[in-house]
């Protein structure tokens, strides 16, 4: 647990790589993810660093990864599994893997094209071929019907002896357009025909009933085949230009029949021959892409970590011989040894002569913070992370964490039944957590219940054992033991009759008569409890003080959590002016109140409860210092009260003024001449004073300034003023805070309230209803009315109160329970890591 309890002792340290083997130690140091690397080049420019050629390289190989993938992809090609790791490939190999990428890059670009090339003539073909099979009974079809309206010639229609040949004699030339348009441009085509060329057109248009691919997006989409005939090159010219205007598609209009003929037999022998080439094409293409599939992946890792080792390097910076390269980084104390072994692996690997080696050097900078988790206690340090991260070594909360965060959620979610499914879907998911579909989804909310499953998987056993402490399972009490309480005992004390059943609803059971009362119930809640009307008044009353009490030990233990944090960083003075000040006055007033409530429970019996008196007077009467008509919870109790308030309001000043008092004399006063652990005063300025100042503030938690620093520089770090400022803000938001704070832990109870009515009324709004059905048809009905209960359990019980309960949970951990010791004004330690590179292609935007 030591490393769970604080960060891992950090050290700054100087890695001396040799320029020819530099490549291969980055590469071992990102396999192991021991160091964090520091930029030496701040001031230099992203373009201007020396590594920066190289970087453009990989980019470049990403993009043509890039274009391989959505090529499979747009191939329905299956990715191979992803359970392949391959090393960085050596620099001598980069340019291999870049030609070959190249190469297979103009293949596929110019197969891709050609294929594309195919696909257009084809579509073209198709087209025509459309048009030919529409068009050839046009002008028939128009010659037996009558002429249009707008025809050109109307004095035509006097005399039908004229034909083409008439008109060729009056000098008009009579032309055909024939082509494509798609189906919703038809209207508005045929409109401008008309306004434009003034009627001097003839527009004949058929739907095909075929779905043609369109050119521009693909997708199938219906066309008409028109034939336009005109009289006029003028009139020609524009609707050639309304065609463009329209995107028609338009094909030469054969002039003769048996030219019909030869064009049809020609474009059939050419759309043949075109599928032909393509499905060879296909077939070409389809295996290189599956070849390429095969190692696609493995490029995709290896350029990314080259890429990576390359933007480490540029973060280096080089000696004054420009033959060995200077790193700074972050590294575990505990895992030196393990760099040094990267360091001579990647040595030996790139054959250098001389082996890079590492130097621990001292660092005024506060170190990054890095604590150790495993899959069962990440969840719970994101939890702890989120509300910041720690400040370096000092105490995490994230161990106790583990137990504090379920119990609390089980306080407000408590119910057997709801527990059990909660615990039944986290343990599911525990089971087949290495399943790949499960793990690599892009639903966010899955995701956060899958990193959360053995958060979620606690919540339940917790809310397994609360919900048996209150004797509660979907809103239903289990008589497991058999209840404690007995009415025959009444009826043979004769303090019941059958009369006074048959004239009252609802009868008192009095624990005071012999055998009414037999024990209390073995494991929590007696179940007769959820037969009682003043059910909801015992259980508020229960729940209230519990939650009190939990939330009195709750804070009390992050006070005392806080003393690991001032004997780690040597500062003893705080025992006695803020934790000793802070838990005295936590426990002289609410303390006293726990001290209260227990006192009460144990001190009256059933048969002097009425006389007990009220813990909320007696507590109210302790800050007004005035006496009560009540008579005393205890003898003495008086003086105790007054005695535990004086000692809590002298506290306060304590608290308030201690800190900055002690500094300023540490920093003037007690400064020249002072006694230090059994030595001798001496004369100021001295060299043994100095020794001892410097112990002094290594005792005092000032170990990570310059202990060689001169007091006059010391004075200047500590202001006198702000520190006074600082603990008058802390003084006032801890006071007021111990009662917000309490008072916040009423949530407790107010969540398990509601929780609780909530499940109760579904019961009896839904399922009762099933159940009361004695027809024979019942059975049948229950169905429905389950699936419905099921669902609005599932929705609102669980997911809905489960995700109150744990916002709820999470406050009170934040706010209540971590502020008393934790700042969480740290820096995360970010390790250079592989295994931290993103290994999907969805996550770079490559699919």
């Amino acid at each position: 647990m030591g490393s769970s309890f604080r960060s891992e002792e950090m050290c700054l340290a100087q890695l001396f790589l040799q320029s020819g083997s530099a490549y291969d130690c980055i590469s071992e140091l990102g396999e192991a993810g021991l160091v964090e690397f520091r930029d030496l080049n701040p001031s230099v420019n992203c373009f201007q660093r020396k590594f920066v050629n190289e970087i453009k390289r990989c980019e470049e190989m990403e993009r043509i990864l890039g274009f391989l993938l959505r090529e499979i992809k747009k191939a329905d090609i299956p990715l191979p599994d992803r359970d392949v790791n391959p090393v960085a490939p050596l620099p001598k190999h980069v340019m291999a893997t870049m030609e070959q990428l190249q190469r297979l890059e103009a293949e596929l670009s110019e197969v891709t094209k050609n294929k594309e090339k195919l696909q257009k003539n084809l579509r073209e073909l198709t087209e025509y071929t459309h048009m030919l099979r529409v068009t050839k009974n046009f002008v028939q079809r128009n010659s037996e019907h009558e002429p249009r309206q707008y025809e050109e010639f109307p004095f035509l229609e006097k005399d039908a002896a004229l034909d083409y040949t008439s008109m060729q004699r009056m000098g008009a030339k009579l032309g055909f357009i024939s082509g494509l348009i798609q189906r919703p441009k038809i209207e508005a085509f045929e409109r401008m025909l008309w306004r434009v060329c003034k009627g001097y057109t003839i527009l004949s248009y058929s739907e095909i009933d075929e779905y043609l691919e369109d050119p521009d997006t693909g997708e199938p989409t219906k066309s008409v085949v028109f034939l336009i005939s005109y009289w006029g090159e003028l009139i020609g010219q524009k609707v050639k230009k309304i065609c463009d205007c329209y995107h028609c598609h338009l094909y030469p209009y054969p002039s003769s029949r048996d030219e019909r003929t030869d064009v049809v037999e020609g474009l059939g022998t050419r759309i043949q021959d075109l599928h032909t080439v393509l499905l060879r094409t296909d077939d070409y293409l389809r295996q290189v892409l599956k070849k390429a599939s095969e190692s696609v992946y493995m490029w995709f890792i290896q350029v990314k970590k080259m890429k990576a080792i390359y933007y480490i390097l540029n973060l280096c910076s080089l000696d004054v011989t420009n033959k060995c390269l200077i790193a700074e980084v972050w590294c575990p104390v505990g895992d030196l040894g393990a760099v040094r072994q990267a360091l001579e692996e990647g040595s030996r690997k790139s054959g250098a002569t001389l082996p890079s080696f590492v130097n621990r050097i001292p660092s005024n900078d506060t170190p990054p913070t890095l604590i150790k988790t495993n899959k069962f206690t990440s969840g719970f340090q994101n939890i702890v992370d989120a509300y910041g991260v720690g400040a370096y070594r000092e105490v995490n909360p994230a161990p106790f964490t583990v137990i504090t965060f379920p119990f609390l959620f089980a306080v407000m979610f408590g119910d057997l039944g709801h527990g059990i499914i909660m615990a039944l879907f986290a343990s599911w998911m525990v089971l087949y957590e290495n399943n790949r579909k499960l793990k690599n989804t892009r639903n966010e909310i899955w995701n956060t219940f899958f990193e959360g499953r053995y958060i979620i998987l606690l919540m339940g056993v917790f809310s397994i054992y609360t919900g048996l402490i209150y004797n509660d399972c979907f809103s239903k009490s289990l008589n497991l033991f058999g209840s404690g309480w007995s009415a025959k005992a009444m009826f043979e004390a004769h303090v019941w009759t059958d009369a006074d059943l048959a004239a009252n609803r609802f009868l008192i059971l009095d624990p005071n008569i012999t055998g009414v009362f037999k024990g209390p119930y073995p494991l929590g809640i007696d179940p007769i409890w959820n037969l009682a009307t003043n059910r909801l008044t015992f259980l508020n009353s229960y729940k209230m003080k519990m939650s009190v009490i939990l939330g009195i030990v709750h804070m009390s233990f992050g006070i005392v959590l806080s003393v690991c944090n001032h004997l780690h960083f040597r500062k003893k003075s705080n025992l006695y002016l803020v934790f000793l000040p802070e838990l005295l006055f936590m426990w002289c007033l609410f303390g006293y109140l726990v001290f209260m409530v227990v006192y009460k429970w144990l001190a009256f019996s059933a048969s002097e409860s009425r006389a007990a008196p009220s813990i909320l007077i007696h507590f109210i009467n302790m800050f007004l210092m005035q006496g009560s008509t009540a008579p005393p919870l205890y003898p003495g109790q008086a003086g105790l009260q007054g005695f535990l308030l004086a000692v809590a309001l002298l506290s306060v000043p304590v608290l308030l003024v201690g800190k900055p008092l002690y500094l300023y004399w540490l920093l003037n006063g007690g400064q020249g001449f002072r006694m230090y652990r059994g030595y001798e005063r001496v004369r100021r300025g001295s060299e043994e004073e100095l020794s001892l100042m410097r112990s002094h503030d290594m005792e005092e938690g000032s170990s990570h300034g310059d202990l060689s620093a001169s007091r006059e520089h010391k004075k200047d770090q500590i202001n006198f003023a702000d520190e006074f400022l600082h603990q008058a803000i802390h003084t006032i938001e801890y006071c007021l805070g111990c009662v917000s704070n309490t008072a916040s832990y009423l949530r407790l109870w107010a969540l398990s309230l509601a929780h609780a009515q909530l499940s109760e009324v579904l019961w009896r709004m839904v399922m009762r209803l099933g159940l009361r059905v004695d027809t024979s048809l019942g059975v049948l009905f229950l169905v429905p009315v389950f699936g419905l209960f099921a669902v609005l359990t599932v929705s609102i019980l669980l997911v809905m109160e489960g995700l109150s309960a744990f916002l709820h949970a999470l406050r009170l951990h934040w706010v209540e329970f971590q502020n008393k010791f934790y700042s969480g004004t740290g820096i995360k330690f970010s390790p250079f890591s592989f295994s931290l590179l993103p290994s999907s292609f969805d996550h770079d935007g490559f699919l």
